[in-house]
């Protein structure tokens, strides 16, 4: 259950994603429009206030994606959440694109391990495992930018679990994982969705695992050029 009054946002990939829970209600909107999150956005806050009869001021924090994704939609995520978060005095919690993916895949379907991957384009896609741990997603080592045909068992869980794999990296490679027959394709999550930031934003928010608007940080990846092998593997 979502304690807090959360408005959290997305415009990493493209799609466009907000969602307002407020008094135990939520107000959600998703769709695919790349290249015109900037001129949307602000509206569609709007919209959503508007329907939950509330105010900025009335929520107690802001959620926003902070990628990996497009260079100019992460920017956008975070600049959008960084002005809203200003204007009202509230805190922020940033949650990765692929989190939010892994925690649909566990809200949707009940999946426990979860392989998100996003076309990071020039022939890459952003990587992660995440896995349950209690009822959020959560991620084993680190994120990163790889090859997909660069994808071995150095990347994936060495335990047999049956996992999920989900996200538009899949969607253009979706041989990526043939070595892997664990590992099933999910083609119904392919893109971040907000209302799947509410968990991970509530629990940061009530453990106090906040930022200041001005402290609010991008997650790009394409910057991380090593990944830690998984325990027992080094």
């Amino acid at each position: 259950m979502i304690k807090s009054n959360i408005l959290a946002l997305d415009a990493s990939t493209e799609a466009l994603s907000i969602v307002l829970h407020f008094k135990g209600q939520t107000f959600h909107h998703f769709e695919e429009c790349p290249q015109q999150h900037s001129q949307k956005i602000l509206p569609l806050v709007d919209e959503l206030l508007s329907k939950a009869q509330c105010k900025l001021k009335d929520l107690d924090v802001i959620g926003f994606g902070q990628g990996p994704g497009s260079f100019t939609g992460v920017r956008i995520s975070v600049a959008i959440a960084q002005g809203l978060a200003y204007s009202a005095n509230l805190p922020l919690v940033g949650v990765s694109t692929l989190a939010i993916m892994a925690q649909q895949a566990f809200e949707e379907n009940g999946s426990t391990c979860v392989y998100p991957a996003i076309d990071a384009r020039m022939g890459e896609i952003y990587f992660a495992n995440y896995q349950l741990n209690n009822t959020k997603m959560e991620l084993v080592n680190q994120e990163c930018v790889i090859k997909p045909e660069l994808l071995t068992a150095d990347f994936i869980s060495a335990n047999n679990e049956l996992a999920v794999a989900v996200g538009t990296g899949f969607k253009t490679y979706p041989d990526a994982l043939n070595n892997f027959s664990n590992i099933q394709i999910n083609t119904e999550i392919t893109l971040p969705d907000a209302r799947f930031m509410l968990n991970h934003v509530d629990d940061a928010f009530l453990t106090g695992n906040v930022v200041k608007a001005s402290e609010a940080q991008p997650k790009y990846v394409r910057d991380t050029v090593t990944w830690k092998k998984l325990p027992g593997r080094e």
